[in-house]
């Protein structure tokens, strides 16, 4: 993943661990949990940001995630960071409604690409935006919960936040 000079980053607490924000100018583009986290860029020569409007909006957006509310659609996300197929994912994740789960397969057949459900998890699993482009909602075809780049635990509180499991 790419991602642009200029970014600035925040650190927020969650009831799952230290998340890290990241915002340029186009949008909000990273939401990772800092630790335990797969895919994760070099963001140590981000700038520290706090008060950056965008970072503080995604901030007060994620606790309340965390209290219950879906993000809000329009919010600013900037998903330059990946390749063409895989912002074509990501963009297919962000339909999953609160609640809701979809398999691997079935993202593969939304984006146009059905043999490349392996692809699709790879994608899926480089997902920048986590809890905001919910790839916690993609499980495998027979509904069991499989990877997830912030840990099985995480999916796991995550669907149940959600009233999924």
């Amino acid at each position: 993943m790419k991602f642009s000079a200029e970014t600035v980053k925040t650190t927020i607490d969650s009831p799952l661990g230290a998340i890290v924000l990241g915002a340029t100018d186009a949008g909000l583009c990273g939401l990772w949990f800092r630790d335990e986290q797969r895919h994760l860029p070099d963001w140590h020569l981000w700038r520290e940001a706090p008060a950056h409007p965008l970072l503080r909006r995604a901030a007060d957006d994620t606790r309340a995630y965390f209290a219950g509310q879906p993000y809000p659609a329009d919010l600013p996300l900037d998903l330059g960071s990946g390749t063409a197929f895989q912002q074509d994912v990501w963009r297919a994740l962000l339909a999953i409604p609160w609640g809701g789960t979809t398999s691997y397969g079935a993202v593969s057949r939304q984006v146009g690409r059905p043999q490349a459900v392996r692809a699709t998890g790879a994608a899926v699993g480089r997902n920048p935006l986590s809890l905001i482009v919910p790839c916690h909602r993609v499980v495998g075809s027979s509904g069991s919960l499989t990877g997830y780049a912030g840990g099985l635990h995480r999916k796991t509180a995550l669907l149940q936040l959600e009233g999924v499991l």
